[in-house]
């Protein structure tokens, strides 16, 4: 759509109302593009869904087993270590750790919406491959299984979740208790980063949610639909940050993401979303 980049402009400047404003941009985008056959019919949407391999769907099952034995083991060895001495740090820790998970769910949705090629070697089809289909059908995301929706996720906590776990193995009980607020930091990161492509996953979904999933969409403690939708009126380059949204409005408002491209596009000469673009173009 012509006019998707500075209708988002004017909504990111506005502030109060974007989001109904938004829902009214993206239901007449969602009208004008019919015609190209958008969503699951879209010619792009079903090239890049046969790309969905039998070796990545183990990688899924493998990282989502590990992750979540890493979580129920971590999760009881803290409760073990937390006293009420700790209050006041845990709950700052936590908070911090939800924020920082909503950063780099934008920082890592940025980047693979702005940058990269589904033809690059391995990490083109196993992880740019769901974010270029998830621009032309917006709605494969609540097809998806537990597995499929949540695999890579988890594959990125592996690695902080596997170091508490050996912290708690090997150090002594004195050092446990003196580092607990830091490890209730890292845990609520890592809770949150494994969750957010599941809170993705309910902001597109408008029909049999539960009633907790909703209630936590109203109050915004995790993404709310309407939110999301800012990002999805074309050509998706705002509001990048999907676990609970809180840093959109700010990050927008001092340029963030458009500083980085800039910088990016002056050092590369690459043009920002421009593998996007052209699957959102393909018709043959």
């Amino acid at each position: 759509m012509a006019s998707g980049g500075a209708e988002c402009a004017r909504l990111q400047a506005n502030g109060a109302g974007t989001e109904l404003e938004a829902e009214a941009v993206y239901t007449q985008e969602e009208s004008e593009s019919s015609s190209r056959r958008w969503g699951a019919q879209h010619v792009g949407a079903r090239e890049l869904a046969e790309l969905y391999s039998p070796g990545k769907r183990l990688q899924e099952w493998i990282s989502v087993i590990l992750c979540f034995c890493l979580i129920s083991f971590n999760f009881y060895n803290l409760l073990s270590y937390l006293s009420l001495d700790h209050t006041l740090s845990v709950i700052v820790g936590i908070f911090a750790g939800v924020i920082t998970a909503d950063f780099l769910s934008g920082l890592v949705h940025w980047g693979a919406d702005t940058w990269g090629s589904v033809e690059l070697p391995i990490v083109g089809k196993a992880f740019i491959r769901p974010f270029r289909e998830h621009h032309i059908d917006p709605t494969a995301i609540t097809r998806h299984d537990f597995i499929e929706t949540n695999g890579d996720n988890c594959m990125m906590t592996l690695l902080p979740l596997a170091n508490m776990a050996y912290k708690f193995v090997s150090l002594s009980p004195e050092a446990l208790y003196q580092t607990c607020p830091w490890e209730c930091y890292v845990f609520a990161l890592a809770i949150f980063v494994t969750l957010t492509n599941q809170i993705h996953k309910w902001s597109h979904t408008y029909f049999g949610l539960p009633c907790w999933v909703i209630f936590l969409q109203d109050w915004h403690v995790i993404l709310p639909r309407k939110h999301h939708r800012i990002h999805h009126v074309s050509p998706h380059e705002t509001y990048f940050c999907i676990t609970t949204g809180w840093l959109n409005y700010p990050l927008e408002k001092i340029g963030f993401w458009r500083c980085l491209e800039n910088i990016i596009q002056g050092v590369t000469g690459q043009k920002p979303r421009a593998d996007d673009m052209k699957w959102a173009q393909k018709v043959k």
